[in-house]
This record gives structure tokens, sequence and C-alpha cells, in this order.
């Protein structure tokens, strides 16, 4: 938790930003894995944490924009449940830690909203997406769950991630606290990486160093041989020579921030020739792009300039032809790159998406495309002093699709799929890390992981 002036500051911003009404913030409760007792590790929702910072299951705030009031709901902890989870601080001092006066009992909290609805005062409330919070918000509104997404408060959305997309100095420093973590994980777990070990034995190296740390993971990590599938989260493939292992993991901070790192290494340490001509492709793309990043400049035109980047070293292993322009232009280089970018970073690792990818990633300068591989740049708009993007462009051979465009006859001024279908067995490289847009340009968040060939070949010997 950050000291109490950095919440107060926070929600006094909100409140210049809003009209009129109340800001309701649930918290999240505890989730049972199968039963009341046996729960998922607690993680407390990230605008309830960016606003009040309280990390506890069961509690809500409202920020009271009329009466000036910000009060958090909840309750102490009973006798019955100090002999199973030991003395608590009260909430009360909890609020304090905050600096927030008042507290209520969380039965409360559903009485305090059906008053200020008759009043016709209007709630202000963001885009629930757990099941339990949706029932409470349904509950307390009386609202039907299928109505809640109509409800929401687009203004509050708006000011939110107008909020949370500007990183602060000590959002930045926890960024590279859970960064100085995954360093050391990837550190650990790449001498490993070697022909007949298992997936999952890799990533107990790097789970061991994020437990030793006190920290967990930002998102399920990514520790595959089959790098062409982008989210692969199943780790019983074993190693083989001739393949990457594409690791794409990160550390989340005990304030809760993520960071996001990906590294492809070849199985065994040494490159092969065709594994350094891809590999190359990628790694000068995203050179490339972190080169271009400054205030200023659109993301979208980053990852176009990056997707020609990489079209260029493709057409050089006569992977593909003809204009690069138009074939860039038309998306034909989608086949070996079908995703964004990146994307934003903080307390989510996709931050804010559940406020609504079109509200982070895009305004009213930039719309999303329909076109393939396009369509799924979460990171579009301006950028501006204070965000935190991750960098991640990638190439991969996807054995279905290379099938389908070929039977389909896509693109073939500018595939050349015989050539294309000698890499069907190749997996896939991604290469990324986090960079902090500054007022005159970029800094990559972090000490450096290896990703050079050479770099990463050293750590074998």
């Amino acid at each position: 938790m950050f000291k109490s002036e950095v919440y107060k500051k926070r929600r006094k911003t909100l409140k210049k930003m809003m009209k009129s009404g109340l800001c309701l913030f649930p918290g999240n409760p505890e989730s049972p894995m199968n039963y009341q007792a046996n729960a998922y590790p607690f993680r407390q929702d990230s605008t309830f944490l960016y606003f009040f910072g309280l990390d506890l299951p069961n509690l809500a705030a409202i920020i009271d924009l009329d009466e000036g009031k910000e009060i958090i709901f909840g309750d102490d902890v009973t006798l019955e449940d100090i002999i199973w989870v030991g003395p608590q601080p009260r909430i009360k001092d909890q609020a304090a830690a905050s600096g927030i006066r008042y507290v209520r009992p969380f039965k409360s909290l559903s009485e305090y909203l059906q008053q200020a609805k008759k009043q016709g005062r209007e709630i202000h409330f963001l885009p629930p997406y757990r099941a339990e919070v949706k029932q409470l918000i349904s509950s307390w509104l009386r609202i039907p769950v299928t109505r809640l997404t109509s409800a929401v408060s687009q203004e509050l959305i708006k000011a939110v991630v107008a909020l949370r997309s500007v990183k602060s100095p000590e959002e930045i420093r926890e960024i590279e606290r859970a960064l100085e973590v995954t360093r050391e994980m990837y550190l650990t777990a790449i001498p490993n990486i070697e022909p007949g070990v298992k997936e999952q034995e890799v990533l107990a190296f790097m789970e061991l160093i994020l437990r030793a740390n006190g920290l967990s993971f930002a998102f399920p990590p990514i520790v595959t041989i089959n790098g062409q599938i982008f989210h692969k989260t199943s780790y019983g493939d074993t190693l083989k020579k001739g393949r990457f292992l594409v690791m794409d993991t990160g550390a989340e901070s005990a304030c809760h921030y993520a960071c996001d790192i990906t590294r492809s290494v070849p199985v065994g340490g040494k490159f092969n020739q065709r594994q350094k001509d891809i590999y190359s492709i990628v790694l000068k793309g995203q050179q490339e792009a972190i080169k271009s990043i400054k205030p200023g400049i659109k993301y979208l035109e980053v990852h176009l300039k990056t997707a020609r980047v990489m079209a260029e070293g493709l057409k050089n292993l006569g992977l593909m032809k003809g204009d690069l322009d138009e074939a860039v232009n038309h998306g034909a280089q989608a086949l070996f790159f079908p995703h964004g970018l990146g994307h934003m970073l903080g307390l989510d690792v996709h931050d804010m998406e559940n406020l609504g990818e079109n509200y982070v990633g895009y305004d009213q300068t930039v719309q999303r495309s329909n076109q393939f591989g396009l369509n799924y740049l979460r990171m579009a708009r301006t950028l501006e002093p204070g965000f935190i993007l991750t960098v991640e462009p990638g190439i991969y051979f996807i054995p279905p699709l290379i099938g389908l465009w070929k039977k389909e006859r896509k693109f073939i001024d500018f595939i050349n799929y015989n050539q294309v279908e000698k890499f069907l067995d190749f997996g896939g490289v991604r290469i990324e890390d986090d960079v902090l847009v500054t007022e005159s340009g970029h800094k990559v968040l972090g000490r450096k992981i290896p990703k050079k060939i050479g770099e990463i070949e050293s750590l074998f010997t």
C-alpha cells in the first residue's frame, strides 16, 4: 500500500473530473474453489486498489460527489474469524491508512444506495466482471444482472481510464520491482532449457524464484514449445531440439502491479540457422518498434512500422514477395504476425481491459480495424508521457491458418506458400519488453534480460 496522500490525491482528481452523484466501487469477495472455506488466492479489484489501496475481501466504497464524502463499507472480523485467521486490523484503521474517515457496516450499503436512488441521484459504477459482484450490484441497485452492462457509467469509465493510464513514480517503481524478480526467474530457468526436459520443469524453476520472493504470477504463465499457440497454458510437452521454448510470464509486485516479459530460447541453447533467421527478424522488429516510441505517435503507426520491418525480413528469406507496402496495407503479413504489438500495463497485465479495450486503447482519433490481425491490436491511440506499454512482436507458423489461406489462394501475390510450408514444424518466436513513454521518448523498464542471440547462447556455457 502506498502512503495515504497518494490515494487522497487520486480520489480528489476523480471528483474534479465527475459531475454529480455517487461513485460505487465494489471490492472483490473471496471466490471458493470447491467449497466456501477453500478459496482461490484472493485478488482485489484493481480499480478499488487504485483509489483505496485496501487489499481485503468483502469491502466496498462510495465517493459521494455531492456531499464530498468518502465511505468504506466493511465489517471487522469476529472472534470465530480470529481463531482461524488470526487478529486483523480494524476496518476503521484500514480506512484511515487510505485517508478515509467514514466507515459503515457492509450491510448498510444497500440502504445507502436505495436512499440515493429515491433522491434521483445518479449512481456511477464500472463494468463488473465477477459473477459474485454482478449479483451484489444487481441486489443493491435493483437492476437485473442482464441489464448491468447497459447501466454502467461511461463518464466514470472514461475518468478512470484517463487517471490509470498515466503512471506515477510510485507505480513505475512497483513495476520495476516486479521486473527485478522476473529477471531472476528468467536467468534461473533459461540454462535448464534442454532436450528431454518438460515445460513444467522449466516453469518450476521460475516459480521457485517467484515464491521465494513472496510474489505471484501476474497472469497464467505461458511456457511452451508450441509458441504458435499464443495462450497455451498447459505444460506437459517435452522439449525437443530444433524448437523454441516461448516463455511469456511476469511477476506481480506486492502492491499488485504487473510486468510482462517474453523470451524465446532454442532448446539446448544453440540457434540453428533457421532459428537465427526468424529470431533475428523478430528482434529487429522489436528494436525498431522501441526506437519509435515517443509522445505524440499513435501506437497503431508503431505496429504497422514493425509489421513492415518484419515483412521485409520475411521477403529476404523468400517467405514473402511483391510490394511490401501493399502487402502490409492489405494485412498479408498477418499470416505470420496475427496479433497486436502490445497493450497497456499497470495494475492489470492488460491494463483496464475489464473497462473495455476500446476505451483504453482507442479514442475518437483512431478506430479499431476489421482487418484480420490488425483487429487484435489492443493499443492504437496516441502515446502520452506516463503510459507503460508492452512491445511484443512475433513470427509464427500456424499450420491450420497456412493451410486455409493457401487453399483460398489468399494473398498469393505476397506469400510464397511453397517456402512457408517448409516451416510448418517451426512453432513461433515472440520477444517482449515493458516500455515507459517519457517526456522526450521512452525507457525500457527493468534491468536487461538477455535477448540477443549471443547473450542467450552464453547462458548455456
